[in-house]
């Protein structure tokens, strides 16, 4: 079965909607945000979108992931960071047409560390992306190569 993009960002509407009516979100209101964030072009724009400022590179965030990817179809990345104060954390894929790739809203009670897997249609920097309760946006960045392309390729 192959499931398309717009398939899954409808699934995916669909869960933050019943979360939010279950009360496991703060707010419906949350979910605003959801569509500018994903339609974002650039790491600033998508940041903006979910309620950020500029961002700024950190060696205390980590982004891993292969150097080489030898299928873009399913690239297994990871963030993480062990700064106290952190409300979110996103992956962004640099060249692919939806740069927002996940995100994560975090908790005290919560470790902010999260791995997934993406989709890349070619070689790029994929972004690890982490939001302070104090406003601050810090980052860190991994050039991950791909063989063989999967986004449309």
């Amino acid at each position: 079965m192959h499931t398309t993009r717009r398939a899954v960002l409808a699934q995916g509407a669909a869960l933050v909607g019943l979360m939010a009516a279950t009360g496991l979100l703060p707010s419906a209101a949350q979910a605003a945000w959801t569509q500018a964030a994903f339609e974002a072009k650039n790491l600033a724009d998508a940041v903006k979108a979910l309620g950020g400022g500029a961002p700024t590179e950190s060696k205390d965030i980590t982004l891993t992931g292969p150097d080489i990817a030898e299928n873009g179809a399913v690239v297994p990345v990871g963030c993480s960071t062990n700064l106290p104060g952190v409300r979110r954390m996103a992956i962004l894929v640099e060249k692919n047409p939806s740069v927002l790739a996940a995100v994560f809203d975090v908790t005290d009670a919560v470790d902010a560390s999260f791995t997934t897997r993406v989709k890349m249609g070619q070689s790029s920097n994929v972004y690890a992306v982490a939001m302070m309760a104090d406003g601050r946006v810090l980052y860190g960045v991994k050039e991950i190569k791909v063989t063989l392309g999967g986004c449309g390729g």
